[in-house]
């Protein structure tokens, strides 16, 4: 369940073309496979990352995934307590993956997997 304060949104819903994406999983977790246009900080290191967001810009929020939506939910949590617009995509790459959206992994002779 999703705290009531923390913007939330399903895969579905996010807008079409490119948007702002930050994958916060593991190394791991990312060279498995991630969206393609997404941006890597893991959330360990957001504190001390979070000049690397300037790129996003600030016309969109910045949609924020990780596995199922409990981590990007802290992290959205942190980014919005800290002057930016973040939205959390519940249900992570877990449902992007469902939802049939295009997963790459860092490798390209293996197949990309949402671990």
């Amino acid at each position: 369940m999703f705290a009531e304060d923390v913007p939330t949104t399903r895969v579905a819903d996010l807008p079409d073309g490119e948007f702002p994406l930050l994958d916060v999983r593991e190394d791991d977790e990312w060279r498995a496979g991630h969206a393609p246009t997404a941006r890597h900080i893991p959330l360990r290191d957001l504190p001390a990352r979070m000049a690397e967001l300037a790129e996003f810009g600030d016309d969109q929020p910045i949609y924020v995934v990780c596995r199922t939506g409990g981590r990007s939910e802290q992290a959205t949590a942190f980014l919005n307590a800290n002057g930016f617009e973040a939205c959390n995509v519940a249900g992570g790459m877990k449902s992007w993956l469902t939802e049939g959206r295009p997963v790459v992994a860092e490798d390209p002779n293996v197949e990309p997997t949402v671990l």
